[in-house]
């Protein structure tokens, strides 16, 4: 049946000073993209290529590395385990937090958390779980959840921030100016990094040969968090493994220019484990969590390349269906193309409900021209049309294409029906012959049918 997608139905609703703040969001965050590569790369896609090139390695020997990184990892100290699924996860998060006795904690930002949804699950437990991120922050004080990757916050503007500091006492006064919001949200922070028993980080890398963590932030909060804590937990995802440390010269090159425009991230931070008895401060203790939670099965599909992903948030500025709907209409932790893709496959058992996230697109390619690993995404997002149409998955946007098929294969039908199509123009949405038909046109304006036109051109070209 035709219909129309959630995706649709949520970009009708949205209101207006939300879709602005993303769709300004993310156009500045595309354009900073392109003019700091193409002046620092004579060929920013070779670069691009390199790096699906070393991903792709890392993927088929997946197994082999995640080995030699834990091995190396214990040499240096690092208590690592091994989490097969989200609730398993958050059961060892727990139990870390349980053993050192910690009941409050700050954390830095890490979509692998927001994907197991480990906030809500240490509050319920009785541990005081507070974001540290700016945005993340922001987030957790409304109740809300992010819409971007690197920008958890693209949907809110200054004034709406403004006021959830003024309504939470965080502010005296109110206040918009982006300065001053951050000098206050930094003071009320500080205290809290201090009272913390532990810090939960993600990483955006592990090197498989020296085991050192890799963390990039542009405020510096995993540095406070982990700086006066006697515990640092690291939840990452088994696909965060690359080979080798040369091979971040790379990735952090790539990273920084994909996901704000910088040059590089303003923190990046070489973790090599619990602080040495030379050190005058940091974690006594560190752990790192290794998940799963559904990667090996995407691993095992034919979708494997979207594993590359190294969380930049580039395919989100420049997709034109994210910047109209932002990245809640998704209805998973991944929003936009890198989620169309993701979600589906990574939540398997919500694979019928997050079938219809691979059709809103206009696979128009600008996700794969943009991303730091060239991951073929609308291929993606075409073959997991195919895998809803094997199993007969159905949802609001499926469309018979059996009729057009034979339409277009017949030249005699089609000719017809070209001529046919231009009563189209006079006719309103009410007379068309099915109601889905109408409900679909009721959402879209089509341009006049112009059928024919370029046959009696061609035409009359050939028999001149």
């Amino acid at each position: 049946m035709i219909g129309i997608q959630p995706i649709d139905q949520y970009a009708r609703l949205i209101d207006d000073e939300k879709q602005a703040s993303v769709i300004d969001g993310s156009s500045k965050g595309t354009e900073k993209r392109y003019h700091v590569l193409h002046e620092d790369y004579a060929d920013p896609d070779a670069i691009r290529r390199l790096a699906g090139a070393i991903k792709d390695h890392t993927l088929h020997h997946l197994g082999d590395y995640l080995a030699q990184a834990e091995q190396a990892m214990m040499a240096r100290g690092i208590h690592v385990h091994f989490a097969a699924t989200d609730e398993e996860a958050r059961q060892v998060i727990l139990s870390i937090l349980r053993s050192h006795e910690v009941k409050q904690l700050t954390k830095s930002k890490s979509m692998a958390a927001e994907e197991i949804h480990l906030n809500p699950f240490l509050i319920d437990n009785g541990v005081e779980c507070l974001e540290s991120d700016l945005g993340e922050f922001i987030i957790q004080l409304d109740g809300d959840e992010p819409s971007h990757i690197v920008k958890p916050i693209i949907h809110k503007n200054r004034r709406e921030i403004a006021n959830t500091l003024l309504r939470e006492g965080i502010a005296e006064d109110y206040n918009d100016d982006p300065e001053t919001i951050t000098r206050r949200a930094r003071v009320h922070l500080r205290e809290k990094y201090m009272q913390a028993g532990a810090c939960i980080t993600g990483a955006n890398f592990i090197c498989a040969d020296t085991g050192r963590l890799t963390l990039v932030t542009n405020e510096g909060n995993s540095r406070f968090g982990m700086a006066p804590t006697p515990v640092h937990i690291a939840l990452v995802g088994i696909e965060k493994i690359i080979p080798q440390e040369k091979d971040l010269a790379v990735f952090l090159n790539l990273l920084g220019r994909s996901a704000t425009g910088q040059q590089l991230t303003v923190y990046t931070e070489f973790i090599n484990g619990p602080r040495a008895a030379s050190q005058p401060d940091g974690p006594e203790h560190m752990h790192v969590v290794l998940m799963d939670n559904g990667r090996t099965d995407v691993l095992a599909s034919n979708c494997r390349e979207i594993l590359r992903c190294i969380r930049c948030g580039a395919c989100q500025n420049v997709c034109p269906v994210y910047r109209q709907a932002s990245g809640h209409a998704y209805r998973s932790t991944y929003g936009g193309p890198v989620g169309a893709v993701l979600s589906p496959l990574l939540f398997g058992d919500k694979f019928s409900e997050l079938a219809d996230l691979p059709k809103a697109s206009s696979l128009c390619g600008a996700c794969n021209e943009v991303c730091p690993v060239d991951i073929p995404i609308p291929d993606l997002l075409l073959r997991l049309r195919n895998k809803a149409k094997q199993e007969s998955v159905h949802s609001p946007a499926n469309i018979p294409m059996a009729p057009f098929a034979h339409l277009a294969t017949s030249p005699s039908f089609w000719r017809t029906a070209m001529t046919m199509s231009k009563a189209m123009n006079h006719l309103p949405i009410q007379v068309a012959p099915i109601k889905p038909l109408q409900d679909w046109l009721g959402q879209r304006t089509l341009p006049d049918s112009r059928g024919g036109e370029f046959r009696r051109w061609f035409k009359a070209r050939s028999s001149s």
